[in-house]
């Protein structure tokens, strides 16, 4: 958070410029009785602290440098890098001590004050900060984010809020700062506030998209749709090639009956590579949600689906399956189920909608195969046996069909249904086997938890 922008070029200066370091003094001047001596200790002391510094090793940089003061005790950046050490070593009580008696040597030095700054803040003591940045500010604009954040902090909001608005006004808007703004909304409920200042934005600046898309969300948020579908359509006849305002007006069309501009907006969005994969999956689960409830529609989801067909992710088939699940068509259904399965193999639902759909669709090879190769990786679900033991009772398969069934009972807790349907397979598999005798007890059992039920 804490602005050091220049730091490190000021820290370079200290290293290159000696003779800056100390104050103007003049290494190359020729020795006046035993001051040469007293000038080349200093530097080897003031070089040395600095080495020291910068390997970590700060108690032995601060020993370093109370050898320079002994030495010259009128130099402030002795007392600055003292400040800066016992700072590193959490002794806040002389850092401040030392930094204090550096500012009131050279009051307008910044990086003193930053220094400052920063031992009051890892301290938590946030008047003091306040008081040190406000110092800063005058420095570099970026020290008012910093005030703000701490105006935050001490639930100062409306001071936060102005010093927003003027780092707006001075360097335009920003994502660090729109967060700290929302941050403020969302803590204070300032709905009107929030909204006022979107709008504010709009007017000054009506080409920016972002801002519009920014107050169609809002109006959306708090419920105003009228609000909300004006500002689409403004934000339409300013900018008629935006993509993302597809994304609000596909729900308004279709909440207003206008399905053929409700279709070419989906259409829109769900083909434009500036909208993220997530936007287009929430568009599409709307549209096959309008089209399970209006299913004479169901050709343009086809169509739609058509654009799409080399983007969609898993949530996409998902909920495509589901849609033809709803409606009947198994194949479909199982058809989006399992390319959805391809983007994420070890997704288990999908693995048991497939494995569920295969064994509607009598095709038991599948079952069988797709189902040893999910015990590989979900050995302990009972309902990959089951489903695997109900294969191979089809196939005449009766042993493998006992084997399995019996070792996915091991795994079954508190489910009487499932129980039932595993008894019913192995009095099939038994009787397969033609163990009459234990097929009619698995009939008898499943029989028995049936009438529970």
């Amino acid at each position: 958070m804490k602005f050091k922008q220049h730091i490190v070029n000021f820290l370079m200066v200290l290293f290159l410029v000696p003779s800056f370091v100390v104050a103007q003094v003049d290494f190359n001047k020729k020795p006046d009785d035993d001051l040469g001596n007293v000038e080349d200790e200093f530097q080897e002391y003031f070089f040395e602290a600095l080495k020291q510094k910068g390997i970590e090793n700060y108690e032995r940089a601060v020993e370093a440098l109370h050898k320079c003061l002994n030495l010259d005790s009128k130099k402030p950046v002795i007392y600055f890098e003292l400040g800066k050490n016992y700072n590193k070593l959490k002794n806040f009580g002389a850092a401040e001590d030392n930094l204090k008696k550096a500012i009131s040597m050279q009051p307008d030095n910044e990086w003193f004050l930053d220094e400052l700054y920063d031992v009051y803040y890892q301290q938590d003591d946030i008047d003091s900060a306040i008081k040190t940045i406000k110092q800063l500010v005058k420095y570099h604009p970026d020290y008012k984010e910093d005030l703000a954040t701490l105006y935050i902090r001490e639930k100062r909001y409306k001071q936060a809020l102005k010093l927003l608005d003027e780092l707006d006004e001075e360097l335009g808007v920003s994502e660090s700062r729109d967060a700290m703004r929302n941050e403020i909304y969302n803590i204070t409920g300032d709905v009107d506030d929030r909204i006022e200042n979107l709008e504010q934005r709009v007017a000054n600046n009506p080409s920016n998209e972002d801002n519009h898309l920014k107050l169609i969300y809002r109006y959306s948020q708090i419920g105003d749709r009228k609000k909300a579908y004006k500002a689409a359509q403004t934000l339409l006849k300013i900018k008629p090639d935006s993509k993302f305002v597809h994304l609000a007006l596909y729900k308004f069309y279709l909440q207003d009956g206008k399905i053929e501009e409700a279709i070419n907006s989906v259409k829109i969005a769900l083909v434009s590579p500036e909208i993220n994969p997530d936007a287009k999956a929430k568009v599409l689960k709307d549209f096959v949600g309008f089209v399970s409830k209006n299913p004479q529609y169901e050709e343009d989801l086809i169509e739609i689906t058509s654009l799409i067909d080399d983007n969609k992710d898993e949530q996409t088939y998902t909920d495509l399956g589901q849609y033809y699940l709803k409606s009947g068509d198994k194949a479909k259904a199982l058809y989006n189920f399992k390319e959805a399965l391809k983007q994420d193999p070890n997704d288990f639902k999908l693995i048991k909608d497939v494995l569920l759909l295969q064994l509607d669709l009598e095709d038991y090879d599948a079952v069988i195969k797709d189902s040893n190769s999910a015990l590989e990786l979900y050995p302990a679900q009972p309902i990959l046996y089951l489903v695997n033991g109900v294969a191979n009772n089809h196939k005449g398969n009766f042993k493998k069909a006992v084997d399995n069934l019996e070792l996915g009972l091991d795994f079954l807790i508190e489910n009487p249904k499932m129980e039932a349907d595993f008894y019913s397979e192995l009095s099939i598999a038994y009787k397969g086997l033609n163990n009459i005798s234990k097929s009619e007890t698995f009939a008898k059992k499943a029989k028995d938890l049936k009438a529970q039920q």
